[in-house]
């Protein structure tokens, strides 16, 4: 991948260079993580360098990031996995090999996103946005049935007490409320496919995600 686009940060267009990710950008990638999701969010679930090194020899074509005037501004990984994978329950660690991706499956036809992050400086100027775009456009490069990942529900925790996860994710499906990730992916293209209880460590969310898919449009198998 080597995509240059312009994004819209404080009113004015910011040249954006999306390409794939390589050692020399380890920590860097490191320190958006740490950007991206600071307290209560687990540090330990923070990139380290070992599974960075994974997500590089394993599949480069699902490490990409974002970069701004220099500077690294966000990232996003994935792998392949079948599509046997996506469908029952399972948690994030199960399906990423616990971040490594050492699971990936060459043959798999699901390009399943391990982790989205941009950094907060640059929220709301199109740079997540273009990101999953750009995982859209290697799914139907690779010729792949459909994008599929575990979308955090930050906002889950403040109605748990009156409200399922299902029920929650309604909610956010009809308008009723808003959550920050799941409302981005919406904005992305991808819709539910299910709820996964345990599925990260995570406070806001009370361990659980919304499993959200893209379908490839250009397949029959659809």
């Amino acid at each position: 991948m080597d995509k240059r686009l312009y994004v819209i940060q404080d009113g004015k267009p910011v040249p954006v260079h999306i390409r794939n990710y390589t050692p020399d950008d380890f920590d860097a990638m490191i320190a958006i993580q740490q950007a991206s999701f600071p307290p209560p969010f687990p540090s330990d679930l923070w990139w380290n360098k070992e599974q960075l090194a994974e997500h590089v020899a394993r599949f480069p074509e699902g490490a990409l990031c974002a970069e701004a005037d220099g500077q690294l501004i966000g990232s996003i990984t994935g792998l392949r996995v079948d599509s046997k994978a996506v469908a029952g329950t399972h948690s994030w660690s199960e399906i990423t090999g616990d971040g490594y991706i050492t699971n990936h499956n060459p043959q798999g036809d699901v390009l399943y996103i391990v982790d989205i992050c941009v950094v907060p400086a640059y929220r709301k100027s199109g740079v997540g946005k273009w990101l999953m775009q750009s995982m859209y456009e290697t799914v139907v490069h690779l010729r792949l049935a459909s994008l599929a990942g575990g979308g955090r529900m930050p906002g889950y925790h403040q109605h748990a007490q009156r409200l399922t996860a299902a029920q929650y994710l309604h909610e956010v499906m009809v308008g009723k409320l808003k959550d920050p990730v799941i409302t981005f992916l919406l904005r992305c293209g991808r819709v539910p496919a299910g709820i996964a209880p345990n599925y990260l460590e995570d406070e806001e969310s009370c361990n659980y995600a919304a499993i959200m898919e893209w379908k490839n449009p250009f397949t029959t198998d659809r």
